[in-house]
């Protein structure tokens, strides 16, 4: 009999310790799965930082296209608009008009044989 109550504790010392190893395996997995969203986390936590900015940015930039100071910064440099009381000042090309510049030609180096660059190379 009590060889009988050996065999059934050891039976259940086997079954303790398989679902012992179970449960660890299960908590290996689920610590890798943690680790994998914490890393998703934070790279989400930066990508948001980084828009945010940009939202920023961008309505800095539409607030300074709707108003005024944009409105005539835009007319007075790419529709030439004058203001009543402005001097407009336009350049005019002076009759005398330097010509272009005439260059030489670049001379091109006479053809020698290879042994005639190495005979000066090397003797002259």
């Amino acid at each position: 009999m009590p060889k009988l109550k050996r065999i059934k504790r050891q039976w259940v010392y086997v079954i303790l310790l398989l679902i012992l190893f179970i449960m660890v395996l299960g908590l290996n997995s689920r610590l890798s799965e943690y680790l994998r969203l914490s890393s998703q986390k934070d790279e989400m936590d930066e990508r948001i930082i980084r828009l945010k900015s940009t939202q920023v940015a961008l309505e800095t930039q539409i607030a300074y296209a709707d108003s005024d100071k944009a409105v005539e910064e835009w007319a007075r440099t790419y529709e030439r608009k004058v203001l009543p009381g402005d001097q407009v000042i336009i350049p005019l090309p002076l009759g005398d008009v330097t010509s272009e510049a005439n260059y030489l030609a670049t001379p091109n180096p006479a053809d020698l044989e290879n042994w005639q660059i190495w005979w000066g190379l090397f003797f002259e």
